[in-house]
């Protein structure tokens, strides 16, 4: 009996892994706290695993707190972990980015940072 009891516990610890089950922010393109010489096009993150892009979004706001991202984000067709957005052409000034996740196991995720256009 003890035998048995033991081999379920083994067997419920190891199929147990809480961070499997959420999408964290893996890659961010452009880089968390970087600085940029010019504007970049899009917004790039990388996820752990695989996003719904239908209940994920990620916005990108100015100083002054106005959004200024093309409100278009979408996965990328080859990898199911990467969300885009448009950006416009940015001026001079630091940028908030702002992302919530849904990963496709329906758990939920977010978080932000910044990165600065000039220098």
């Amino acid at each position: 009996m003890k035998r048995v009891l033991g081999l379920l516990l083994l067997g419920l610890l190891s199929a147990v892994n809480p961070l499997d089950a959420h999408a964290f922010l893996k890659q961010a393109v452009p880089d968390v706290g970087s600085t940029l010489a010019h504007s970049p096009n899009e917004i790039r993150i990388q996820f752990t695993e695989a996003v719904e892009p239908a209940f994920s979004k990620i916005q990108v706001f100015d100083g002054s707190g106005k959004e200024v991202d093309k409100g278009d984000v979408h996965r990328d067709s080859s990898n199911q972990a990467l969300l885009k957005v448009s950006l416009p052409s940015l001026g001079a000034g630091t940028y908030r980015v702002v992302w919530r996740v849904v990963s496709v196991d329906t758990h939920v995720t977010s978080g932000s940072y910044t990165f600065r256009v000039g220098g």
